[in-house]
């Protein structure tokens, strides 16, 4: 039987969401990726249990996540949730997604009123719980009108099924678009999940993190380490076979020589930091209070347990930020 470390709530620092009454830990646990029905549940479920006994309270999910099977990352979480962390189910935010194909044909993706309704039926099915915390419309939808999409998201948290509402991918104009219509209807919304890091800052270019900041919502970063860029695996070269994330494809736009050279010049400020290159760009993340949280997708406890040290050390020195900057804009 799973007995949670009594001292987990001293371990990682959480933060309201916005003007909201939802917190999360600065980092979270995301199971994009090898969390699934090809992976080995025992290791998984240790990494899981071992984030939780550590301050990590927040576990992200989506309904199509999972290789081979479609929804299994749902169904592995539901079996942790299930089997060990049952009794704790009132101290976690679970939150999963809507938008990308998961079965054939027109309901099988994007933001329908049919599409939201059926899927987070089969989310909690999947995921055993009878709600989840945070439901995220998984990115914009050309095809519906808005007002259906957000009329469906508000009547998802009027049955019970969800606490809180989120968007995930959406722009400025997107996000400013479905925000006056959660505020006519009453929407609990409260979040962007985006990608962001340091070497894609694009939130910040667009404008999209000065408009969460108005709007009184916050920010949750996913490839905050741009798939392990952003770490010491590819000091000594970026192999042709690196795919990042195609959010953050245009970190390349002036070849992987330049983004060698710029990671190995934040290397080295991280180690006058006395951190790691992934400690100091989910500290930089953190630096700001509506990034709410960093979601890290790791499957390894050393690579958790390292990530968890950026805490240590969230704050930096305007010299420190001006020398940021300039590495990144050279």
């Amino acid at each position: 039987m799973f007995i949670p470390n009594e001292k987990r709530y001293e371990a990682l620092p959480y933060r309201r969401v916005g003007n909201t009454g939802l917190r999360l830990p600065v980092i979270s646990l995301g199971l994009w990726k090898r969390f699934d029905s090809a992976a080995p549940y025992y290791d998984r479920k240790q990494v899981i249990l071992n984030a939780f006994n550590k301050g990590i309270f927040s576990f992200d999910c989506a309904d199509h996540y999972g290789a081979p099977e479609i929804g299994s990352a749902e169904t592995l979480l539901g079996n942790v949730l299930h089997d060990e962390l049952k009794p704790y189910r009132d101290e976690l935010v679970i939150t999963t997604k809507v938008g990308y194909r998961t079965i054939p044909g027109p309901y099988g993706h994007f933001l329908s009123r049919k599409t939201i309704l059926q899927s987070i039926d089969q989310s909690l099915r999947r995921l055993g719980t009878d709600y989840v915390d945070v439901y995220y419309a998984h990115r914009f939808d050309p095809h519906t009108d808005l007002e259906e999409t957000a009329v469906a998201l508000n009547d998802v948290v009027r049955q019970g099924k969800a606490l809180y509402i989120g968007i995930s991918n959406f722009d400025v104009q997107q996000t400013k678009m479905i925000s006056k219509i959660f505020k006519e209807l009453g929407t609990p919304f409260t979040v962007n999940q985006v990608s962001y890091n340091i070497l894609n800052r694009e939130v910040e270019k667009s404008g999209l993190l000065n408009t969460l900041k108005q709007e009184e919502k916050g920010i949750v970063a996913y490839g905050p380490l741009a798939e392990g860029l952003l770490s010491d695996r590819y000091l000594d070269g970026i192999p042709d076979s690196f795919k990042i994330h195609h959010t953050s494809q245009a970190v390349f736009d002036n070849g992987k020589d330049k983004v060698l050279a710029k990671i190995r010049e934040l290397n080295e400020l991280a180690k006058e930091r006395k951190q790691t290159l992934s400690q100091l760009a989910l500290a930089w993340l953190l630096r700001n209070e509506v990034v709410a949280s960093v979601i890290i997708g790791t499957t390894s406890l050393e690579h958790l347990d390292a990530n968890l040290e950026a805490v240590d050390n969230l704050d930096f020195t305007a010299d420190e930020l001006e020398h940021i900057n300039s590495i990144l804009e050279s």
